[in-house]
């Protein structure tokens, strides 16, 4: 329960600040320092906060030496090549049983967390970001108002896409916290 309501909490926050907050808009600088224009509408800020974070796994995980992609940090996790072909799962597991939206000719969803090669492993989440860019991409705006099921409830798709979103970013989560216990600083930290 408590791990539900720390994620509504994310996600509601992350949802306020993109759409202005309750009072009106709010200027954020892009990493790096610079500014960003204003998106023009869902699917443009959804495809904003995507590639960031998409960037930021791809990025984590071509950092971690190999040798740590078959191992589990604790006792019970997933070990990191396995999270990150998780990642890699859902970018094409959401959009295919919420979205209908298939992955696509020789992609097989089930079979993606058996692999641990890590560039096996990279080359499945850069594969699944354009998966994720192509299909969002090509949508119909009135398709993101269209009303969808998601883990038993009736919602708009484009909340598939917050809950894709929320999914990848809690698992860089706990891919951070295995490079750091592997003695690697996220890119982006340096």
């Amino acid at each position: 329960m408590r791990r539900s309501r720390v994620t509504l909490l994310v996600l509601t926050a992350g949802v306020l600040v993109s759409l202005g907050g309750l009072t009106g808009t709010r200027t954020l600088a892009a990493p790096g320092g610079r500014g960003q224009d204003a998106p023009a509408g869902f699917r443009d800020e959804f495809l904003h906060q995507f590639d960031i974070s998409m960037n930021k796994v791809i990025a984590l995980a071509e950092a971690i030496p190999a040798d740590r992609y078959a191992k589990s940090a604790v006792g019970g996790a997933m070990p990191l090549a396995q999270i990150h072909a998780h990642i890699a799962r859902f970018n094409y597991h959401y959009p295919a049983t919420a979205m209908g939206i298939g992955p696509g000719a020789g992609i097989d969803p089930d079979t993606l967390e058996r692999v641990v090669d890590k560039a096996q492993v990279i080359a499945l989440l850069r594969l699944s970001t354009e998966h994720v860019r192509q299909a969002v991409g090509r949508m119909p705006e009135e398709q993101l108002a269209q009303p969808t099921t998601l883990y038993g409830r009736q919602v708009p798709q484009w909340s598939v896409l917050l809950q894709l979103l929320a999914h990848m970013n809690d698992h860089m989560g706990q891919s951070i916290a295995y490079a750091r216990a592997a003695g690697v600083v996220p890119p982006w930290s340096r």
